[in-house]
């Protein structure tokens, strides 16, 4: 257990969903907690605690990573992404929506983070091919799926962008 009378702060400060945020924190805060707790984002989920099923999932300058292995302090000057930064105006992005379309929903538990892998997925290869989407998607664990509905969820979704630049 941690002494409160030892316990050291700091101050950061950070972009989250577009906005400029700044908070004094104790230095031993984990990201997922600052997260959740301090800002009440609560998409980036708390289940395995060891970086091992992606239920924690954000974007963190411009990279994927586990909320839950980060420390706050260490995202001091960054840019975070979150599930609720993804939608503008409540409007969908068109992989959200894609993941209606194909029923890649089931609990739900997992998809803040498939949704922002699928995200980082689709910027980095924007016409992923179903091994390099299986592939980038091996950091995220889902129970109910089986997968295949998410996978083609970001293919129509890679595909829709496709028509879009097209015309």
């Amino acid at each position: 257990m941690i002494n409160p009378k030892k316990v050291e702060y700091t101050d950061l400060e950070l972009n989250v969903n577009g906005l400029k945020v700044r908070k004094r924190i104790p230095t031993h805060l984990r990201l997922l907690d600052f997260l959740r707790d301090e800002l009440g984002l609560t998409g980036p989920k708390e289940v395995c605690s060891e970086g091992e099923c992606g239920a924690c999932t954000v974007i963190l300058d411009g990279k994927i990573v586990n909320s839950c292995l980060v420390f706050a302090v260490e995202t001091d000057g960054s840019e975070i992404m979150t599930i609720e930064g993804l939608s503008k105006n409540g409007k969908l992005t068109k992989l959200q929506q894609a993941f209606i379309d194909h029923h890649s929903i089931q609990c739900g538990y997992c998809i803040p983070g498939m949704v922002l892998s699928g995200e980082q997925i689709l910027k980095d290869h924007p016409s992923p091919d179903r091994e390099t989407i299986q592939n980038e998607l091996a950091g995220n664990i889902c129970r109910c799926t089986g997968y295949q509905k998410i996978v083609g969820a970001i293919e129509a979704a890679a595909d829709e962008r496709g028509k879009a630049q097209i015309e």
